[in-house]
């Protein structure tokens, strides 16, 4: 994972315009620590202004010639990635024209795919993997940029006051640069020319959900046990690709179990002398997470690392969670900080890069609030809606806890070829019927069940969902909320609606998040870029009809929705109360 920023069509000198880049792009340089490549398009021969794009690079893929901004061999385009491509030859295979690689990047096939199919989404489309690419052609005086299809990667864009346009792979690199900025919408591209510029153009668009917005008839396509299971270790295997060396996360859920289970079984193939495959977990001392983790990479063979943390040590990081992931969602921090620590003890073995388990609840239903499910269409409809919005929740906190640290997270739930075989899938095969023995995540689970030959022992293959925040200790949550009660009077949060009239705190754990966060990020632009509304154990709007007593129980935990083993007692309320109170409230200091 690498970082990537441009500044385009920009009134600066070519001078200051270099400096400006180097100063913005500097600012994500975690994301690339192995090497900065700076490239800036002077105006002239048509272009009535300069560009400049900048390339903060993780060395992965080719890590001695992959330099980026790549340039095409006559120097007229030039093109800066962030992420992976894993089909990358088989389109080279594919290309009309013959085309000799000049490096041995993935990422250098967009180069060619361009020349063939210029400014389209189909460049894109053809890809297989997660990535954002910043694109420039001299001679057309041309820019396009486009996203991956889901948001695996992150990406925002923003516009200054001179007109030129900041792209980045952070909201860091750009604030106080632009007059207006937000996140650049997954699965779509923008070019400053033709039919269509300088809008937002979606390129992907999948058959069950070509604008992947909800409310379409559910797909109706049977269960197939073994087409799903291979078409995920298909997915696994793809994401195994990598020069340097690397790991599996692995919590002890179903998730990344089954994830290191696949490549675990591959690298057995391999050769029996092959390097063992690494294991990573965190949680607080004796949390489920860590019992569970040790049963699994015992049971795989892998060589196991399991990192304990405090709630101090948790706790002291939370403002730098903050910064790093450029959000203020509750949900999301509470799950990113025991990853964020995670992550520095993985760089520090040396570990560049990691296969992960994001996505699998989205697609398979698993968050605890499915068990309320009222009909398979609902089922898919909260599933789509999910997806849609991964990138915001599962995929920002997965990304840029990783990258914080320099390390690469890949995702192969969220791989395009097995959506399209997962979401395809009858609703009704994947919705929670616990008299007939059907928990949560069903389908995947009873795909990877073969008693003789078995992926995971049963007790993890058919394991409780734990939501990450949950499993590493469930004292790792209270403690945040303790905290929080004890730095927001009641005074601060009485003013909550006047404080933050956009997406308004309902909880202090939710307004003390929102004030570190403004720390950071001002304005009412940056506070928009994270997403609001209702919640319980990470639900979306929708989801809070289908049980009255949701309500009152709107907290991200899955011990919220009142299914989980170790579910909040009947007593349980999510939002902060105010203490009663017949005095009128003490007027408030206009400092």
């Amino acid at each position: 994972m690498c970082g990537i920023f441009a500044i385009l069509s920009s009134t600066l000198n070519d001078a200051d315009l270099r400096q400006h880049l180097i100063t913005c792009s500097s600012r994500i340089r975690h994301r690339g620590p192995d090497w900065s490549g700076y490239r800036v398009i002077s105006a002239g021969d048509g272009r009535p202004h300069s560009h400049g794009i900048a390339h903060e690079r993780l060395a992965i893929m080719d890590p001695e010639s992959g330099e980026q901004p790549l340039v095409s061999e006559d120097g007229n385009i030039v093109v800066a990635v962030n992420g992976e491509i894993y089909n990358y030859k088989e389109l080279y295979a594919d290309l009309k024209a013959p085309y000799k690689p000049m490096t041995g990047s993935d990422c250098e096939i967009i180069l060619p795919l361009y020349n063939e199919v210029g400014a389209t989404g189909e460049v894109a489309s053809r890809l297989r993997g997660m990535f954002s690419f910043i694109l420039y052609d001299k001679k057309k005086d041309l820019f396009f940029i486009a996203r991956d299809h889901v948001g695996i990667t992150p990406l925002y864009i923003g516009w200054g006051n001179d007109g030129s346009v900041y792209v980045g792979s952070e909201l860091k690199s750009m604030i106080g640069e632009c007059t207006r900025f937000q996140c650049f919408p997954p699965g779509h591209s923008y070019c400053n020319r033709g039919e269509h510029a300088n809008t937002f153009q979606r390129w992907y668009k999948p058959e069950w959900a070509p604008e992947m917005l909800p409310g379409l008839k559910p797909p109706e396509e049977k269960l197939q046990l073994d087409v799903l299971r291979h078409a995920f270790e298909k997915s696994v295997v793809q994401r195994m690709m990598s020069d340097v060396p690397w790991g599996v996360l692995l919590s002890g859920g179903l998730d990344s179990s089954l994830v290191a289970s696949i490549c675990a079984r591959h690298i057995a193939r391999r050769s029996t002398s092959f390097p063992k495959l690494h294991s990573f977990t965190v949680g607080l001392e004796n949390s489920p997470d860590l019992i569970a983790a040790k049963k699994v990479a015992d049971y795989l063979g892998t060589i196991h690392h399991a990192y304990t943390y405090t709630l101090d040590e948790g706790a002291d990081a939370v403002r730098e969670v903050i910064r790093s992931l450029e959000t203020y969602d509750v949900t999301t921090i509470r799950a990113s900080t025991p990853m964020y620590l995670m992550s520095r003890k993985i760089k520090a073995m040396g570990i560049k890069m990691v296969i992960s388990g994001e996505g699998a609840d989205e697609v398979f239903g698993g968050y605890l609030y499915f068990h309320k499910c009222p009909n398979r269409q609902e089922f898919y409809d909260e599933t789509v809606d999910k997806i849609s919005r991964l990138h915001q929740y599962d995929c920002l906190r997965c990304n840029k806890a990783m990258s914080a640290w320099g390390v690469e997270p890949r995702v192969p739930f969220l791989d395009a070829d097995f959506l399209d075989v997962a979401m395809k899938i009858d609703a009704s095969d994947k919705m929670i019927d616990k008299a007939n023995g059907r928990i949560e995540k069903w389908a995947i689970r009873k795909a990877f069940d073969e008693p003789n030959d078995p992926y995971l022992p049963d007790e993890i293959l058919w394991r409780q969902k734990e939501q990450f925040s949950d499993g590493v200790g469930y004292g790792w949550v209270d403690h945040l909320k303790a905290i929080s009660e004890k730095k927001i009077s009641d005074s601060m949060f009485d003013a909550a609606a006047n404080r933050f009239p956009h997406n308004t705190p309902t909880t202090k754990e939710g307004y003390r998040y929102r004030m570190i966060f403004e720390e950071y990020f001002p304005g009412e632009a940056a506070a928009k870029t994270v997403p609001g509304g209702k919640s319980i154990a990470c639900s979306t709007e929708r989801a809070m009809a289908w049980d009255a007593s949701f309500a009152s129980r709107a907290d991200p935990s899955g011990r919220a929705a009142g299914v989980h083993d170790s579910a909040y007692d009947t007593t349980f309320h999510a939002d902060t109360k105010q203490p009663d109170t017949t005095e009128p409230p003490a007027k408030k200091s206009k400092n």
